[in-house]
């Protein structure tokens, strides 16, 4: 499996421990995007922090219901957060790890932050495709392949464990990371952003929300990645405060 690695500034020149950010990719996309369709590298540099991009093809960031080798969760939460510890100077610590995404890559960070909360300080989500299992290819049919790879057919249990509305409604909110998100005015996504927020500010868990003029591409995720950084950075950095 492949990822990039953004590292601080300072790091060859330092013996010191950072933070991780885990940055996921969206549908069709793969490792390298974050980097090369972003500014991910200029944005980041005043932050001690370690970035971490990696792939997972388009698995919705699940164990598929459908492949039994594409155990896309187990990956992410297991394997590569254990490699990145071993392999890089981190601060092996939830309370110094934070995991976001766009898009599919939204879904899968608030799957990861509510399935896996223990892992995470901060999850962030840009235009986060929050109905994978719950008919997310009416809106955009080209989905529909990737889904029901992910997700079985539309009786399977997997689509009822992976739906990050039910999860929401059975999670601990104090036990949640803190979340953040933003989605773009003209985003045919943004229905179910604006549901998953009223479902949090019901729930009275933490987070905040940023909506603004934009669309589902990579000028909105581009513009929206500085104050996502800033945010995550306030909560992981050792020292800063939000």
């Amino acid at each position: 499996m492949h990822y990039m690695i953004v590292l601080p500034a300072d790091y060859d020149r330092s013996q010191r421990r950072y933070p991780v950010l885990y940055l996921l990719h969206g549908w069709a996309g793969d490792y390298k995007n974050w980097v090369t369709l972003t500014n991910l590298v200029g944005y980041s540099q005043p932050y001690p922090m370690i970035i971490v991009t990696p792939d997972a093809q388009n698995s919705w960031y699940m164990n598929s219901a459908t492949i039994a080798e594409d155990r896309f969760e187990d990956y992410i939460a297991d394997d590569l957060i254990r490699e990145i510890d071993r392999q890089w100077r981190t601060i092996a610590s939830s309370h110094r790890r934070a995991i976001a995404g766009l898009s599919m890559g939204g879904y899968g960070s608030i799957l990861f932050g509510v399935k896996h909360s223990d892992l995470f300080a901060v999850v962030g989500s840009v235009s986060g495709a929050f109905d994978g299992p719950l008919g997310i290819e009416q809106v955009m049919p080209v989905l529909r392949e990737s889904i029901d790879r992910a997700f079985g057919t539309a009786d399977n249990a997997t689509r009822t464990t992976n739906n990050i509305f039910s999860l929401l409604e059975n999670a601990e909110g104090p036990k949640l990371p803190y979340l953040f998100l933003e989605c773009g005015s003209q985003d045919p996504l943004l229905p179910s952003n604006r549901k998953f927020v009223m479902e949090l500010s019901a729930k009275n868990i933490p987070y905040e929300y940023h909506e603004y003029p934009g669309a589902h591409s990579w000028e909105f995720w581009d513009n929206s990645l500085p104050m996502m950084l800033r945010v995550i950075a306030t909560r992981i950095i050792p020292g800063k405060s939000p």
